[in-house]
């Protein structure tokens, strides 16, 4: 394999950050991240919005450059990955901010942006040392499908021609698609059938664009094995529990409410698998960890030889694509963390003893550590959109929580420590998958990474005060746990936290996931897309599992599969998809927007078809934009450079 050569240069001297740059960077960054956090609180998802911040990083200098004169490639990255942090820190915080809420807690403004501070830079730092093993090293085996994206859009936009053609058309597709989906409504987005002979057994499909690109991106081995943990959830495990639990006459456990027979194929979904689905990534993340280890060593062995003063030549010497912050940031983040946690209640809980501090700010930086490194592996395989951070958060809450609870520490001020844990190390380990994903993009154009790290510093900092402003506010208008806000992510880390300190969760769902997992590694299959096909839904996994089939019979159809890096990054169908998953993201993230701005529902005008007839114009319609996919990737004609 030859060696890669980026977009730019190494010693190129083209201009690589400016304070515009910057300050353009925060202020998308605040803007899409509070839509992001109402979209989440919503429907319990974000959008990624790394992909469209390099579109629109480039059509905003474009567009004023007579008043701030050219703008580099390499100057829209550094505003891309500023404003890309903003998703990350929301992520997080909807997670589980909102169950204190519930509780009848009222954090203050102060704690929830110390918090969201805290965890970006815990997550940020600890990727320092990660940065040439999961990026550089394994550039061949973990795609990191939305860098990979910002990256073709970036360098479309800078070089024009063909390229530029097949990114913007897949832009103007993805997001026509999106609008007339979720706001026109003029088909549904979802379809599904019943399984005939099987009791609520159920497939799904997702019909969108950017899930589709995904696909695409991933190629058919790591889509197959992730739409196979889906299968086994809803071809499997509900008609399972369906089966043998209608003859049930009481609710069964967890649920205290409903029998099974008269639950949905989405509530057992909702009210058993998701906890199989949780253990099952928690198992798979901590093998994922100790698969991990000899790369943890070797990154903390070499940050610890970058402190003394014989690397000091060397570090100097390295070339401006292989330059990172310095090993002794990641030190003395450490130990601002340390004196931050253990010297002020705001960190784990409201005026907790000095103890349950210093226990707290220890469980924050164990398990922010695994999951920074769990966190970028799983984003370089399925991207920041299908990042399981709600399960990582799932393992920290119960890990901490049956901490609390051998320590005799059950009360409602040790909920709080438990989840305030719990939103630290779930922004560290969504902002880890975020900064993955711009260091691959900066890594394919020939950015420097140092200066990329510190300006994703300065975005989770900027932005952090006004992604918990926008949850305050959100949360006084509709009420968290409402039908207008249900937060659904935050309710689960509820049950939870209430499950484990008061011994009721249901450990038999969890440990089941847990073997589904193992038994998976000893097959060779890779656990954790394979736990992650099982937590999230199987609509969601099935497009993405499309356009794996799509890359597949491209792949045959040219009767090769290329290992070059550069070809690869050509491809059309590369290029095409990566159109339609930043058309997609920008119009989801304006309908959110559209959403905070009149404090409405993103409903759209619903005026499209519904019932069978919806369902088969969704499903062709879908399968036309595969197939012109499909058309445009076989082309012989090759991209010109």
């Amino acid at each position: 394999m030859s060696e890669f050569k980026p977009h730019i240069p190494p010693e190129s001297e083209i201009k690589d950050f400016s304070v515009k740059a910057l300050l353009a960077g925060a202020v998308f960054g605040i803007l899409f991240g509070s839509a992001n956090a109402y979209l989440g609180l919503r429907v319990g998802l974000t959008i990624s919005t790394a992909i469209p911040l390099a579109v629109i990083s480039v059509a905003f200098f474009k567009s004023f450059s007579w008043l701030f004169g050219k703008t580099s490639i390499l100057e829209a990255n550094i505003a891309q990955t500023t404003g890309s942090a903003s998703s990350s820190l929301a992520s997080g915080i909807i997670f589980t901010i909102p169950a204190l809420f519930i509780w009848g807690f009222k954090p203050e403004l102060f704690q929830i942006t110390l918090l969201g501070m805290l965890g970006g830079m815990l997550g940020i730092v600890f990727m320092i040392p990660l940065r040439r093993f999961l990026i550089v090293k394994e550039h061949d085996t973990l795609p990191y499908p939305e860098g990979t994206a910002a990256a073709q859009v970036l360098i479309a936009a800078d070089v024009g021609g063909s390229k530029a053609k097949y990114v913007f058309q897949g832009l103007g597709l993805g997001a026509i698609y999106k609008g007339l989906l979720s706001f026109a409504k003029l088909w549904p987005g979802e379809i599904g059938i019943n399984i005939p002979g099987l009791k609520k057994g159920e497939l799904g499909l997702e019909a969108t664009p950017a899930l589709l690109g995904v696909g695409y991106i991933l190629g058919f081995r790591i889509s197959a094995i992730m739409v196979a943990g889906g299968l086994l959830s809803w071809l499997g495990i509900i008609p399972t529990i369906a089966h043998f639990g209608e003859l049930l006459q009481n609710p069964m456990f967890p649920e205290s409410e409903k029998l099974v027979s008269e639950m949905s194929a989405q509530l057992i979904w909702t009210r058993y698998v998701r906890y199989i689905g949780a253990g099952a990534v928690a198992v798979a993340g901590i093998i994922t960890v100790f698969k991990s280890l000899p790369t943890m060593i070797n990154s903390l062995k070499i940050g610890l030889k970058e402190i003394s003063p014989k690397a000091i030549t060397e570090i100097a010497s390295r070339i401006r694509t292989d330059s990172d912050l310095s090993f002794k940031v990641v030190i003395a983040v450490m130990g601002l963390f340390v004196i931050i946690g253990v010297g002020t209640p705001y960190v784990v809980g409201v005026e907790q003893v000095l103890i349950t501090r210093i226990v707290g700010s220890l469980a924050i930086i164990f398990f922010a550590f695994i999951f920074v490194t769990v966190s970028s592996r799983i984003v370089g395989l399925v991207g920041v959109s299908s990042n399981p951070t709600s399960g990582m958060a799932i393992v920290t809450l119960m890990g901490t929580s049956a901490v609390f609870y051998l320590l005799g520490w059950t009360d409602g001020l040790s909920k709080v420590a438990v989840l305030t844990i719990g939103t630290v190390v779930a922004v560290a380990a969504s902002i880890a998958g975020d900064i993955s994903q711009d260091l691959k993009s900066g890594y394919l154009i020939g950015a420097t990474p140092r200066k990329q790290q510190a300006s994703e510093l300065f975005g989770a900092f900027s932005s952090a005060f006004f992604i918990a402003f926008a949850v305050v506010t959100l949360g006084e208008v509709y009420g968290f746990g409402s039908k207008e806000l249900p937060a659904p992510q935050a309710m689960l880390m509820k049950t939870v936290v209430d499950g484990v300190l008061q011994a009721n969760l249901p450990w038999n769902l969890v440990l089941i996931g847990a073997s589904f997992a193992i038994v998976a590694e000893l097959l060779s299959v890779p656990s954790l897309p394979f736990a992650v096909g099982i937590y999230l839904p199987l609509s969601t996994m099935t497009p993405v599992f499309i356009g794996g089939v799509i890359k597949y019979f491209v792949e045959a159809k040219r009767n090769k599969k290329t290992e070059d890096v550069a070809e690869k990054q050509t491809d059309t169908g590369v290029l095409l998809s990566s159109g339609l998953i930043a058309g997609e993201g920008i119009m989801g993230v304006l309908i959110a927007g559209y959403a905070v701005w009149t404090t409405t529902r993103p409903e759209g005008v619903s005026f499209g078809l519904t019932g069978i007839a919806g369902d088969w114009v969704s499903f062709i319609i879908f399968s036309a934009l595969g197939y012109f996919l499909f058309r445009l990737a076989v082309r012989k004609k090759k991209v010109s450079q």
